[in-house]
């Protein structure tokens, strides 16, 4: 669903995310203002969960009006001990980690498979964000994240991944959105708050509700920010 708020500003950014849900405080918040903060112009684009769905709604968008910033926000599993839930991370590394083959209990992407492909935006196997300057304004760690479309609960799969990639966080949509703004050359900021380690099951164990509330509170603040 894409919510179409519109007043003129110097500079346009789209704030996505996967569900409303994610980020419905900031929604609100920039709906009591107008969608205008500063100088800035706020649109907000719900896509839908996975990398199908986000690629579609997004590229879309884009391509009807274009924006000068993109901002991605939702939450997201955690690989890494050092991120328990609760925490929040900015992505500044993508990579898919289901597009390829399973075989002698190997993953093997499209890279290491050798098949024809366009190379760019990738640097290597990743998607990077390198506007280093712009992400560490906002004082969080930057990680490598991993993208799926199947949340990752089999034990030997969570250890396939971690071996390949070093991921520290699991999502199903930021490969896409990285993949779209590189090519698009439109700076962007992924930004994740962890409500669960990956592979857990027992929900009574995740930090869903403070994960949303960390994040819209950051999220706010950046919007409330110097994005120029």
């Amino acid at each position: 669903m894409y919510y179409k708020l519109s007043f003129l500003c110097t500079m346009e950014i789209l704030l996505t995310a996967a569900t409303n849900f994610e980020i419905q405080p900031t929604i609100n918040y920039l709906a009591e203002r107008d969608c205008l903060i500063g100088r800035n112009r706020f649109d907000v684009l719900i896509t839908g969960i996975g990398t199908m769905s986000t690629a579609y709604w997004l590229t879309r968008t884009i391509l009807n009006r274009r924006p000068d910033m993109l901002i991605q926000a939702g939450v997201g599993g955690s690989y890494d001990t050092a991120f328990p839930p609760g925490s929040l991370v900015l992505v500044n590394e993508e990579v898919t980690g289901d597009l390829g083959v399973e075989e002698n209990n190997e993953f093997k992407d499209i890279f290491d498979m050798g098949l024809p492909q366009i190379t760019t935006p990738y640097t290597g196997k990743s998607l990077v964000n390198n506007n280093s300057a712009l992400l560490r304004q906002y004082n969080l760690p930057m990680v490598k994240a991993v993208t799926i479309n199947e949340i990752t609960t089999r034990r030997e799969r969570i250890g396939q991944l971690q071996q390949k990639y070093q991921p520290v966080v699991e999502s199903m949509e930021g490969a896409a959105f990285h993949y779209i703004a590189l090519s698009e050359k439109i700076p962007y900021i992924q930004l994740r708050a962890i409500s669960n380690m990956v592979g857990e099951r027992d929900k009574s164990k995740w930090k869903m509700k403070e994960a949303i509330q960390l994040l819209n509170e950051k999220l706010i603040e950046i919007v409330n920010s110097d994005l120029g």
